[in-house]
């Protein structure tokens, strides 16, 4: 992304109209470019910034699929935006893609319900949990719809990958409620010449109860 910008700022050119204009043909190879292109270095930074963190969080958390829910949520978001999108519209920016990447991470621990997940959910939840207003047509200019479909891509594919992702930690907790006693019985007859006496072990095993309130009312 950074790349393309200085390519297009070092050359004096205008890279917009390879963005993807919903509804024409001439738009679809948008599906492919569009999250390479942006209107200006904050447009860049605000798009870039949170594309680092949340995809080191799917990389480093959810390896196996990270691939292929990055690519999804870019392909399916834009590609949805394109057919259902208001028509003639041109599109730009990678927000779709961190929208997408934000929903599958924030889902994932909803779903799964597994601690280190539902401490990513939260932590999107902290650190982007605003953006998730552009999902409406709230700012003007702003690819709202953009937005959209990338979030549902993002929640498909959270879904569909429910069971990836760290593996839950199962606890044993030791069993107080029962209480061993254990009783051992010497041979009465002495005068036996059995050298190997046997040895009789009772187990006896009582719930226990919570001690009674004795204490004189007040």
């Amino acid at each position: 992304m950074w790349v393309v910008k200085l390519l297009e700022v070092f050359t004096h050119s205008d890279f917009a109209p390879f963005g993807l204009t919903t509804g024409e043909l001439q738009g679809l190879k948008g599906i492919f470019t569009m999250p390479f292109l942006h209107g200006d270095f904050k447009h860049l930074s605000g798009n870039s910034v949170p594309m680092l963190i949340l995809g080191s969080l799917l990389y480093y958390f959810y390896n196996r699929v990270a691939g292929t829910v990055l690519l999804w949520v870019w392909f399916a978001g834009t590609s949805w935006l394109w057919f259902v999108g208001h028509p003639g519209i041109t599109h730009i920016g990678a927000s779709g893609v961190v929208y997408g990447l934000a929903t599958f991470l924030f889902f994932m621990g909803v779903i799964r319900r597994e601690y280190r997940s539902m401490v990513i959910s939260l932590l999107v939840i902290f650190l982007y949990g605003s953006i998730f207003w552009g999902i409406f047509p709230i700012y003007k200019g702003v690819s709202w719809e953009g937005h959209l479909y990338g979030a549902i891509a993002g929640l498909v594919a959270a879904i569909y990958f429910r069971k990836e992702g760290p593996p839950k930690i199962v606890y044993e907790w030791e069993n107080e409620e029962l209480v061993d006693e254990v009783i051992e019985e010497q041979p009465t007859d002495t005068n036996s010449d059995n050298t190997n006496p046997k040895i009789k072990i009772n187990i006896i095993y009582k719930p226990t109860e919570p001690p009674e309130n004795n204490s004189p009312n007040k």
